[in-house]
């Protein structure tokens, strides 16, 4: 009767230990960023793809096997962690710990991902201010001086307004 309680034990350890490889690889990929090796920001993400992939396969497993317990033990459609370790209290302490062990390393992953995606946003939008820049100056013909700049008049005359 314990037996798919200890399959998700099983399971929620093996989804710790892939929460925990895809902290240490968010880590890595933000360490990339900052130095702007993008071999490591390539080789990082698809780590963390990959990583992502397992999880989705983790998390069916993880369905299955909560319906399957919620239908052995009556408990409600939706029940908790919480309610399926009361209704084991032999696997209550490892699945409660299990529980919040996976709460801090999801929080620590999303507090790094919310600052990759800052870092990113900051630097597509400096990217963005380039490509209007370079587009602004190519979109018209103009004298251009030895920097590499173009001229602009100081004011815009009748032809030029009407245009």
């Amino acid at each position: 009767m314990s037996a798919p309680i200890a399959e998700l034990e099983k399971l929620l350890n093996a989804i710790v230990t892939e929460h925990r490889t895809l902290s240490d690889t968010v880590q890595a990929h933000q360490d990339a960023m900052r130095q702007f090796r993008f071999e490591d920001m390539t080789t990082a993400q698809e780590a963390i793809e990959a990583s992502r992939t397992r999880m989705v396969i983790h998390e069916a497993r993880r369905r299955m096997f909560v319906q399957q317990i919620v239908r052995l033990h009556k408990l409600p459609a939706n029940a908790s962690l919480q309610q399926i370790a009361d209704a084991a209290p032999q696997f209550r302490k490892n699945l409660l710990k299990l529980r919040d062990d996976l709460k801090l390393i999801t929080g620590q992953i999303t507090r790094k991902t919310t600052i990759s995606g800052k870092v990113a946003g900051a630097l597509l939008g400096h990217l963005n201010t380039v490509v209007r820049v370079v587009a602004g100056a190519v979109q018209q013909a103009a004298v251009y001086t030895k920097q590499g700049m173009p001229t602009v008049s100081a004011r815009i005359g009748i032809m030029e307004a009407v245009a």
